[in-house]
């Protein structure tokens, strides 16, 4: 699994997390994806890698301006995997 944090401008309330939240899980086939206007950033995790300039076009369609895009390996962490 991989976890992709994305800087995104221009998101001023839910509302617009909303947008860029549909406008991903659209796109792709994510695991999870949440929005922060306050941290100004998307946080996508996904089993499959993804195209960064397919995210980037998917989210810049809905108004809202993608600047850097980070990836990196992600592990699963069941409720039993403490102490492991």
């Amino acid at each position: 699994m991989t976890k992709y944090t994305l800087q995104v401008d221009g998101m001023a309330c839910s509302m617009c997390e909303a947008h860029v939240n549909d406008a991903v899980r659209k796109a792709f086939p994510v695991k999870k994806v949440s929005s922060s206007h306050t941290k100004k950033q998307t946080v996508i995790l996904s089993e499959q890698p993804l195209d960064e300039d397919a995210l980037r076009s998917a989210i810049d369609s809905t108004g809202y301006t993608v600047g850097s895009i980070s990836s990196e390996p992600c592990e699963k962490r069941g409720l039993f995997s403490f102490g492991r």
